[in-house]
C-alpha cells in the first residue's frame, strides 16, 4: 500500500479515475451499437449491400470483443496508461481513412482497426476503476458504466445527425476525432492503482489459470451466458431503429427512440451498482435479464404507447447486464486478475458477436418483417438467464 494518503482505495484520487474512466466510456459502446444508424447510407455512399455491410460491422464487434479480449489478457501486466493513449492514436489516425478508402475490404480494415481500439480502452478502463476501490467497488463501477450508458443514448442521435448533415465521410472523421480526445483524457488520468504495481505473473501463468478454469462447469456455462447475455443487445441494434421507423417514426425519432434503451439504462447502471454491493451481483444481474426479456416480448406489439414501456423495460435490462457482469465475475473469481478475466469473458461475448448483426439484418431482409427477429432475440436472452442462474447457482 502507497504511504500517499490520496492515492488509496476509495480516495478522491479513486473517484478522479472513475470520472476519467466514465467520460472514456461514453465512447466506446456508443458507436459500435450504432451500427443500424450505419446500414443504410453507407451502403448508398460505398455501394454495398445492407446485409453485406452487417458482416463489417460484425468483424467491428469482433474486434471490440474479442481482440480486446485478447489484449485484456496478454496486457495485463503491462502499464494501462501507454495502451490507452495509443488506443487514442490509433483512432485519431483513422478519422479521415474514409476519404481514402470505399471498397469493402477497405471497409472492414477501417471498422476493424477501430473496434479494436475502442474495445481496447473498455477492457482496461472496465477493469482499472474498481481496482481503486474497496467498499464502494460497485457504486463506482455504475459510474463508469453511466458513461458507457451515456454513449448508448447520445450517440446513435449524434450519428445520424452528423451524416445527414456533413456525410458519411466528414461525419466519421468528426465523431472519431471527439472519440480520440475523450481516449487522450483517459489516458492521461487513468493507471491502475500502486498497490497492484509489482505483480510478477506473466501471460503464461494467466493462460495456465484460465486453462484450468475452462475445464470448470461454472466457466463453461457463464462463459456462454454472458455472452448471450450481450447477444440479446447485439441482435436488437441491427433492427430497432428499423422496427421503430416502421411503427411511424421519423428517421431521426426512430434514431432517438433507439438511443432512449441507453439512455434509460443509465438508471439501471447507477442503481445496480448499489443493489449489487447490498443485494448481490448474481440477483441484480438475474433481475436485468428479467427486464431485458420481458421489454423484449413487447416489441411484438405494434401501439407505440407498449412499445415505450418495452423501450424502457429494455433500457433497465441494458444497464443492469452491462454494469453487473464485471462484478458478478470479480466476485467469483477475484479482482486480482480483473483484466484477465474481464478480457476472457469479452472473448466469449465477442464469438456471439460476429454472427448476431448478419443474423438480425438476414432475418429482417429475408422474412420482410420484424417477428423472426424479436423472436430471437427474446430465445437468446432467456438462455442467457438460465445458464447465468445455473452456473452461480453454488458460487
Amino acid at each position: 500500500m502507497t504511504n500517499d494518503e490520496t492515492e488509496r482505495p476509495d480516495s478522491r484520487r479513486s473517484w478522479l479515475v472513475a470520472v476519467a474512466g466514465a467520460i472514456g466510456m461514453v465512447f466506446t459502446f456508443g458507436t459500435p451499437f450504432s451500427y443500424g444508424i450505419f446500414r443504410q447510407p453507407f451502403s448508398e455512399t460505398f455501394a454495398v449491400s445492407p446485409v453485406a455491410l452487417s458482416t463489417v460491422f460484425s468483424i467491428m464487434l469482433f474486434t471490440f470483443f474479442i481482440g480486446a479480449g485478447a489484449v485484456g489478457v496478454f496486457a495485463a501486466r503491462l502499464p494501462a496508461r501507454p495502451v490507452i493513449l495509443a488506443c487514442a492514436a490509433v483512432t485519431a489516425a483513422i478519422a479521415p481513412a474514409l476519404f481514402f478508402t470505399g471498397s469493402y475490404l477497405g471497409l472492414c480494415l477501417v471498422f476493424a482497426l477501430l473496434g479494436l481500439a475502442l474495445g481496447t480502452v473498455y477492457v482496461l478502463l472496465a477493469s482499472i476503476v474498481p481496482r481503486w476501490f474497496d467498499e464502494r467497488r460497485g457504486a463506482a463501477t455504475g459510474l463508469i458504466f453511466v458513461g458507457n450508458g451515456l454513449g448508448l443514448a447520445l450517440l446513435p442521435p449524434v450519428w445520424q445527425a452528423v451524416i445527414a448533415r456533413l456525410g458519411v465521410r466528414q461525419g466519421f472523421a468528426a465523431v472519431m476525432a471527439a472519440t480520440a480526445v475523450a481516449f487522450l483524457l483517459a489516458g492521461i488520468a487513468c493507471r491502475r492503482p500502486p498497490w497492484t504495481d509489482g505483480a510478477t505473473e506473466t501471460s503464461g501463468d494467466v493462460l495456465e489459470w484460465i486453462g484450468r478454469l475452462a475445464g470448470t462447469r461454472t466457466f463453461q456455462l457463464l462463459f456462454v451466458g454472458i455472452a448471450l447475455a450481450f447477444s440479446w443487445y447485439q441482435l436488437l441494434a441491427a433492427f430497432a431503429v428499423d422496427l421503430f421507423a416502421a411503427r411511424g417514426l421519423t428517421a431521426a425519432g426512430a434514431s432517438t427512440a433507439f438511443g432512449l434503451v441507453g439512455g434509460v439504462s443509465i438508471i439501471s447502471r447507477i442503481g445496480g451498482g448499489y443493489l449489487a454491493d447490498r443485494a448481490g451481483a448474481r440477483r441484480a444481474f438475474l433481475a436485468s435479464l428479467a427486464s431485458a426479456a420481458a421489454g423484449v416480448l413487447l416489441l411484438f406489439a405494434p401501439q407505440f404507447p407498449v412499445l415505450a414501456v418495452g423501450v424502457f423495460l429494455l433500457g433497465i435490462g441494458l444497464g443492469g447486464t452491462a454494469t453487473l457482469y464485471i462484478p458478478l465475475l470479480m466476485g467469483i473469481y477475484g479482482a486480482d486478475r480483473g483484466t484477465a478475466i474481464v478480457g476472457t469473458f469479452n472473448v466469449a461475448i465477442g464469438t456471439s458477436a460476429l454472427a448476431m448483426p448478419p443474423l438480425g439484418t438476414a432475418s429482417v431482409a429475408y422474412t420482410n418483417g420484424f417477428a423472426l427477429a424479436v423472436a430471437l432475440t427474446f430465445v437468446v436472452t432467456i438462455g442467457s438467464f438460465w445458464m447465468i442462474a445455473i452456473g452461480t447457482r453454488r458460487s
